[in-house]
């Protein structure tokens, strides 16, 4: 844990800046100093708590070298997600308002001990008294919810039991004549008896197994007939966990099997830090926050885009040709952000400005890392000043990113830290809000209502 000592770090605003206690050795602001907000207030009768948690840091090889060869694999597979991301072609749209009502909560945390940089929580899966606790990640850019099963032919290693179907009363395989079987899944195939289903990933991973539905659990909610993948050939960049939860917006992701009873709205909060004590939250159900509008692609129909149509770094407002050029994908699988190469070079110019524009400060430049190319030692200083980036969005609302989402730290002994964002290799190219960014940040998603909503808020669950 963190018994060494913490550099302070400043962040300024367009308007003020404000002392966090931040630890170059366990990547994390303290959460106490730097919000006052609370959890936002809903208006729902029901309440399911999911954890989104960020793991221990033990996993995290100490010596220098094997702590390099970590970080710039885990990195080199955001990469590889983000590319998957970019589209052939582009198109827009949106949808019809609306309004939900009940609300789940379910903690969340990093999968950092789980040997990825995604969040994940936990569900249980199976009826009939079984009681099978699966840690999966949380992906808003994928919709079948699949998870490792027995017998598996070909899995990769992970960290909880395999689910075993036979254990669970409840589980049945979906028939192949079963509207679930064609429902937006292209590769599925299909058997007089069960429904087949094959995924691929644009990283390389994938997932193949068996179309099912049994009792899923979310905190302390029961949702009979979820239709789930059992995945018998597993292979790619999941990490130890269990599988994935798809939070996408076609018909079998678990936004659209629970619209009926949440609204077709969900949110999350992403925990600052990777301390075992870091736990954040994702809820089923609208959240009173500011919106914007939410974007559709029919090219990529599981993903969520906005519209971002300025950006300030510290208070100083920014000029680029691909502020506002194109829609902006948010996903909660890609960890850092991307922006268009002359949006990246504006942020990382004036961030860079301001930073060495410090009084009594003089900052040495450290080499880049992997896709971070701007790169500082703070090593002997006890206090720095942060500039942190504003997007401005379609329909008023703002998003500042928390400190914590500012900055990647490489070296335990503050060698080298640097911007936690990257360029796009060209500017056509679909930016990407990773969840780095979003860190402290109540994240409403209402497919529905067709709109994305932002708020401060101190991700810590209790």
């Amino acid at each position: 844990m963190c018994s060494q000592k913490f550099i302070c770090l400043k962040y300024i605003t367009a308007d003020h800046s404000a002392t966090v206690n931040y630890s170059l050795l366990c990547f994390s602001c303290s959460s106490g100093e730097q919000k006052k907000s609370n959890k936002p207030a809903t208006s729902s009768t029901t309440l399911v708590v999911l954890e989104l948690k960020h793991q221990s840091l033990v996993t995290v090889p100490d010596e220098p070298a094997a702590r390099d060869r970590y970080l710039r694999r885990l990195l080199a597979a955001d990469e590889a997600r983000a590319s998957s991301l970019q589209p052939c072609n582009r198109a827009s749209g949106a949808s019809r308002q609306s309004s939900s009502n009940a609300a789940a909560e379910v903690p969340l945390t990093s999968g950092i001990g789980f040997q990825t940089l995604n969040y994940v929580t936990t569900i249980t899966l199976g009826g009939g008294g079984t009681n099978n606790k699966l840690t999966v990640i949380v992906d808003t850019g994928s919709d079948l919810t699949w998870v490792q099963c027995k017998p598996c032919s070909s899995c990769y290693p992970q960290r909880d039991p395999l689910f075993d179907p036979a254990g669970s009363p409840t589980y049945a395989a979906v028939p192949c004549n079963a509207s679930a079987c064609a429902a937006s899944l292209k590769a599925a195939t299909s058997t007089s008896e069960r429904c087949y289903y094959a995924l691929g990933y644009g990283d390389g991973s994938s997932s193949r197994g068996v179309l099912a539905t049994d009792t899923v659990g979310l905190g302390r909610a029961r949702l009979d007939g979820f239709v789930f993948g059992c995945g018998l050939s597993n292979r790619g960049l999941f990490g130890g966990t269990a599988g994935l939860m798809g939070l996408g917006r076609t018909e079998l992701s678990l936004v659209s099997q629970t619209r009926p009873t949440y609204g077709g709205a969900f949110s999350y909060c992403l925990p600052a830090t990777t301390s075992t004590s870091s736990v954040g939250s994702l809820s089923l159900g609208t959240t009173p926050v500011a919106y914007t509008r939410m974007i559709a692609d029919p090219a990529q129909p599981p993903f969520y885009f906005l519209n971002v149509t300025g950006a300030s770094v510290g208070g100083a407002q920014l000029s680029a040709p691909g502020l506002g050029a194109a829609n902006v994908l948010i996903d909660s699988g890609t960890v850092i952000t991307r922006l268009a190469p002359s949006v990246y070079r504006a942020v990382r110019d004036e961030f860079a400005r301001q930073f060495a524009a410090e009084a009594g400060h003089n900052y040495r430049t450290a080499p880049g890392f992997s896709i971070l190319d701007t790169c500082y030692d703070l090593t002997g200083s006890d206090e720095v000043k942060v500039p942190l980036l504003t997007l401005r969005l379609e329909g008023g609302a703002e998003v500042t990113v928390d400190p914590a989402g500012m900055l990647f730290v490489v070296k335990k002994d503050g060698s080298q830290v640097c911007l936690a964002m990257a360029s796009l290799p060209y500017e056509d190219q679909t930016p990407i809000i990773g969840n780095y960014q979003q860190k402290n940040k109540r994240v409403v998603y209402d497919t529905v209502g067709a709109r994305l909503g932002f708020a401060d808020e101190d991700c810590a669950y209790v």
